[in-house]
């Protein structure tokens, strides 16, 4: 008979242990969302002096502002492009790293180190490196003057956000994707290879359909995190720059909160960030759902 082991014998054991994290967890996250949804009602005035109630007035002048859906547009269109590339560049050295080449073990510990380095950081050492006078580009900008510019330039500003989010977020994707290719069992790929199974075709029909689970946990995270966590990157490299074509919908927020004191619109203005976000990952729910795995 099999027997249960146990180290405490109450319930409230285990509450007092996680109580210091389901209080950080309501003091940081939960305290902050209530009073956003509180602001958005009341029209705060910037320097104290108390609040007015003005109902869903909040959401009816931004719903009606064209910087909210420009900036609402250019974080939809970010995150698709940055979700996109960093999950399929993950993917691919996640492959590459799973067929224990020679220094894969050294490759591995490489791509995990970013990790470490805070957004902010990255902002700034990306900035150098796309500097069109002192970067990797600066010869095609003496070669071609003003070809490079992206200070001057808003698609090219954008798309080195787009570079530097998908190298911040390549080693958590890379990490999910590589365990995933690992827990395969190594009888399915070598009787696949028996039978005749080039590697591209162990790849398409064997280990990427068996690691749909990881890919698509991949994905939800990349998608919240390129709508949340691109703001370091944004306040280092651009500041929402130039004409506007780098502000997304995070840095408005900072924008119109810290910068123009708005406190009532920047409150409205997250709530409607976060309806947004779970509406995404409530569709990507949804479309998981119709995906059948099969091991």
């Amino acid at each position: 008979m099999a027997m249960k082991q146990t180290y405490y014998t109450s319930g409230w054991h285990y509450a007092l242990l996680v109580s210091p994290i389901i209080f950080l967890i309501g003091l940081f996250f939960y305290v902050p969302v209530g009073l956003a949804f509180f602001w958005s009602f009341f029209l705060e005035r910037p320097f104290g002096g108390g609040s007015e109630f003005i109902g869903f007035a909040n959401y009816a002048r931004l719903l009606g502002d064209t910087t909210f859906w420009s900036a609402l547009h250019l974080s939809g269109i970010f995150m698709l492009l940055a979700a996109g590339f960093g999950v399929a560049i993950a993917l691919i050295l996640a492959l590459a790293a799973d067929r224990d080449l020679r220094l894969s073990g050294a490759a591995r510990n490489i791509i995990l180190w970013p990790k470490a380095i805070a957004g902010a950081s990255i902002g700034v050492v990306f900035t150098f490196i796309f500097n069109p006078h002192l970067g990797l580009l600066a010869p095609l900008s003496t070669l071609f003057p003003g070809v490079w510019n992206p200070r001057m330039d808003g698609t090219q500003a954008f798309l080195m956000l787009v570079v530097a989010q998908v190298w911040h977020g390549l080693p958590f994707n890379f990490i999910i994707l590589l365990a995933g290719l690992q827990s395969l069992p190594d009888t399915l790929i070598k009787a696949a290879a028996v039978d005749g199974a080039g590697p591209w075709r162990r790849i398409l029909d064997i280990q990427i359909p068996l690691i749909t689970p990881q890919l698509f946990l991949a994905f939800v995270l990349e998608f919240v995190g390129t709508l949340v966590d691109v703001f370091g990157l944004i306040d280092t490299m651009t500041q929402g720059g130039p004409g506007g074509s780098t502000t997304f919908l995070i840095y408005k927020i900072y924008k119109d909160g810290f910068v123009a004191y708005d406190l009532s619109g920047a409150a409205t203005q997250t709530v409607l960030l976060m309806i947004f976000v779970i509406a995404m990952v409530l569709l990507q729910f949804r479309l998981e759902k119709r995906v059948r795995y099969e091991r």
